[in-house]
């Protein structure tokens, strides 16, 4: 096989058995990122020598062993997981020159499975950001237009598997951070239901909302680094007892019958006249393939950005505490005049953390303040309850619920820097998954007039990811979009 056939899982896995080795397929692949990589900045580090010292024990042990079914496939992870021995900086000033000492549980089931860590990608700062602009090391552009955002906090990670720099990659998803790049990206975007997937290890947004998640350029890939990195750890007491089904031996057989839900209403307005036309050709196809599609009322949906905006701040405001300069890499320089500890600890947050941090640090610090607690962060846990009711509501009579993932294709890099606003109502159809821990995938749905992704939304029942990987393989089987390649990954080879 030649370097640019190679893209999937079943690529490498082809190519191996036709005897290319690990470190073949890795030097492939860190070629293309030495090439390509330069405009796009998906990644913040490349582990060069980390991969090809990995790869070649693959080779060693021989890839064919059953026991590694990700056997020489090379996976790009977002900088906010650690990874022992590579920089984890969440992108941020004030982990500047951090090197983790420890493997996330991810990072350890992925290299049991086989896989090669290639490198760390960029990300909006501690994952707080919807375009990836918000990084220490400067911003990620969209494969698709480079004048573009990639989507965010995992546009690294989005953009790495578009542009084909990387076959898989992992992420994190607080409010929709993997789904929304991967719609922006046209690729592949999985948040596990919550619980699914250990968090030990991941530099904490918001802690009953973050989830480790998959990227990939199909649904198989999504199901096969799903099935390695999820299942109960005793390092995360969030962590949940379910057993993990066989991810890829469900792909083999659809969804009978299947019913899902639209929630028409909430669709009516806000969404870009050609994001809905992409939506609807989606829906028929899935229509055509033999589901029912029905009405579901969400009524509380439209609380959903408002009440995250409340939950996620103040989750944050808690868990980014603990950087003060004294337990981390950055410290700011003090004068011998003013070189007090709390000097230290004002100096230290202030030119540490970036303006979209500090603006959610002090918006949760607002709302769990004594005077205001029960108005914001004690009412946003009461309409939290009442948008997962809404769900299970409609899980009585669908397997799925099916929205867009964003409501307008990515926009221009700067474009709404100044409006945060703006930025923060892009998350209406994906934060409800994580306020409510249920599982939701984005799939590659067609494109705008401008010729840019859109991404189309499957949210299911908990602990129930089955379900949406096969319908979501039943309609990329239809409507194989990702084989699509960006202008940023179309010389790579």
């Amino acid at each position: 096989m030649t370097a640019s056939s190679i893209q999937t899982i079943a690529d490498i896995r082809a190519a191996m058995t036709e005897g290319l080795t690990a470190v073949e397929i890795c030097a492939q692949y860190l070629e293309r990122i030495a090439a390509h990589d330069g405009p796009l900045h998906a990644f913040t580090h490349v582990a060069k020598e980390h991969a090809l010292e990995r790869a070649a024990s693959i080779d060693r042990r021989g890839s064919q062993d059953p026991d590694l079914p990700l056997a020489g496939v090379p996976v790009a992870v977002k900088d906010n997981i650690c990874t022992r021995g590579l920089p984890t900086t969440a992108s941020s000033r004030i982990l500047e020159g951090f090197v983790a000492p420890y493997n996330a549980t991810v990072i350890d089931r992925l290299t049991r499975a086989g896989a090669v860590v290639i490198g760390k990608t960029n990300c909006d700062e501690f994952a707080m950001g919807s375009t990836t602009e918000h990084s220490v090391s400067g911003p990620t552009r969209n494969p698709w237009d480079l004048e573009r955002v990639p989507g965010g906090s995992s546009g690294g990670s989005a953009a790495a598997v578009a542009a084909r720099l990387s076959p898989i990659a992992v992420g994190s998803d607080t409010g929709g951070s993997v789904r929304q790049p991967a719609a922006f990206c046209g690729i592949v975007g999985l948040k596990p239901t919550y619980g699914r997937v250990s968090r030990y290890g991941l530099l904490a947004f918001a802690s009953s909302l973050d989830q480790i998640s998959p990227l990939a350029l199909t649904v198989s890939d999504a199901a096969t680094l799903l099935q390695a990195i999820a299942g109960q750890d005793p390092c995360d007491a969030t962590s949940a007892a379910e057993a993990v089904p066989a991810f890829d031996a469900a792909l083999r057989e659809p969804v009978p019958h299947p019913t899902i839900g639209v929630p028409w209403k909430i669709l009516e307005d806000g969404v870009d006249p050609n994001v809905r036309t992409a939506f609807s050709a989606a829906i028929n196809v899935l229509r055509e393939q033999g589901a029912q599609i029905v009405d579901v009322p969400l009524p509380h949906a439209t609380y959903a950005v408002p009440t995250y905006y409340v939950v996620a701040p103040a989750e944050a405001s808690s868990n980014l505490a603990r950087y003060d300069g004294v337990r981390f890499a950055y410290r700011a320089p003090l004068d011998a005049a003013d070189a007090d500890l709390t000097s230290m600890y004002n100096r230290t947050r202030e030119s540490g953390f970036g303006a979209e941090v500090k603006r959610r640090i002090m918006l949760g610090t607002y709302a769990l303040s004594a005077g205001y607690y029960d108005a914001y962060y004690l009412k946003a846990q009461q309409i939290r309850t009442l948008i997962r009711r809404d769900y299970n509501t409609a899980f009585e009579r669908v397997d799925a619920v099916a929205m867009p993932t964003t409501p307008t294709p990515a926009f221009g890099l700067g474009e709404r820097s100044d409006d945060p606003l703006q930025l923060y109502l892009g998350d209406v159809f994906t934060v409800s998954a994580n306020l409510t821990g249920l599982p939701a995938i984005s799939l590659p749905c067609g494109y705008v007039a401008s010729g840019l992704p859109v991404g189309l939304q499957l949210t299911g029942r908990a602990f129930d990811e089955e379900t949406l990987l096969r319908l979501g393989a039943g309609y990329e089987r239809d409507a194989p979009w990702w084989r699509d390649t960006p202008p940023a990954a179309a010389s790579t080879g």
